[in-house]
């Protein structure tokens, strides 16, 4: 016979048995905070458009030294333009058109190219400063947070709307411009914009909305100064508006990416990635972005052709 199995001292002496341990609590959950891109394509742009300075100034139609032009021989011939003819310190109008200045006349003759060239010239050295000072106090803190690749598409198309803003406002043909001044103000746009679409994860919502107002409002009075091209302030800065809805859209407050979960952990009322109203702006910013484009650079082509065809007399 086998033997009996051993009684628990608790029953023997008439105890209940322990109720068993609770199990380990988890440890609190924390997502991890999220690591600032590395901001280089910025700098790279602010070489560039130095780069290209030095370039245009090498390249540079001055007169003789009877003219009184400042002439500065680094690396061979550095020369700028009389300071009666350009208070900017900057090349002669001749250089800026031969490479790449933003004319209505030759964008309507095939040149189309100079919608996009005319944003990496300057008409001057303080031009040049004021802008990259700009750039970089708006655009190292853009890239930092969303990336070379979104801020670099976002330079370039905002710099694209205010050269086509600044066709379509020139009726003679007879405006010669350049400069990054249009882009920056899409980088301006494209903060209130984010501002807007992301208002769950800010703090200080109202003065937050407030300075950037303000910001903004005192950079576009500059361009009532005489010859100052505010129409291509104007287009970067709505070109960077609707577009800064498309691709600065943050997950709202509370969402939680599901691969920072761990395995097991049960997150309860999980919350989308973004609200119903960001989806409307974006879809909403994207057909307003693409009609103005498409309308605005047909207008230019159809202008062109009308003025192109001979006007026939009806008898």
């Amino acid at each position: 016979m086998g033997k009996r199995p051993p009684i628990p001292p608790d029953i023997e002496n008439g105890t209940p048995p322990l109720p068993p341990l609770p199990p380990p609590a988890r440890p609190p959950f924390r997502p991890p905070i999220p690591v600032p891109w590395y901001a280089w394509l910025v700098p790279l742009i602010f070489a560039a458009n130095f780069i290209t300075f030095a370039t245009t100034m090498y390249v540079n139609d001055c007169p003789s030294r009877s003219d009184n032009c400042l002439l500065f021989d680094v690396l061979g011939r550095l020369s700028f333009q009389p300071i009666k003819e350009n208070m900017l310190l900057g090349p002669s109008i001749p250089t800026l058109r031969r490479l790449g200045a933003l004319e209505r006349r030759l964008v309507e003759e095939g040149e189309k190219w100079r919608l996009i060239s005319c944003i990496w010239l300057h008409g001057g050295l303080l031009h040049l400063l004021a802008n990259m000072i700009s750039l970089l106090c708006i655009g190292m803190r853009l890239e930092q947070e969303f990336g070379f690749l979104r801020i670099g598409a976002l330079y370039v198309i905002s710099g694209l709307g205010g050269s086509i803003m600044s066709c379509l406002t020139d009726s003679r043909g007879e405006r010669v411009s350049v400069g990054a001044s249009g882009a920056l103000f899409g980088l301006l746009g494209a903060m209130l914009s984010e501002l807007i679409t992301n208002w769950t994860i800010y703090e200080n919502k109202c003065t937050s909305l407030m300075t950037l107002i303000l910001i903004i409002a005192l950079n576009l009075s500059v361009g009532f100064l005489p010859r100052v091209d505010n129409s291509a302030h104007c287009g970067g800065f709505l070109a960077g508006f609707f577009l800064g809805f498309v691709l600065l859209l943050r997950p709202q407050y509370g969402y939680v990416n599901p691969k920072y979960i761990p395995p097991g952990y049960d997150v309860k009322h999980r919350k989308s990635r973004h609200k119903c109203y960001q989806h409307v702006f974006r879809f909403t910013s994207l057909a307003i972005l693409l009609a103005g484009f498409i309308v605005g650079y047909t207008k230019l082509l159809r202008e062109h052709t009308v003025k192109s065809v001979p006007f026939r007399d009806v008898n």
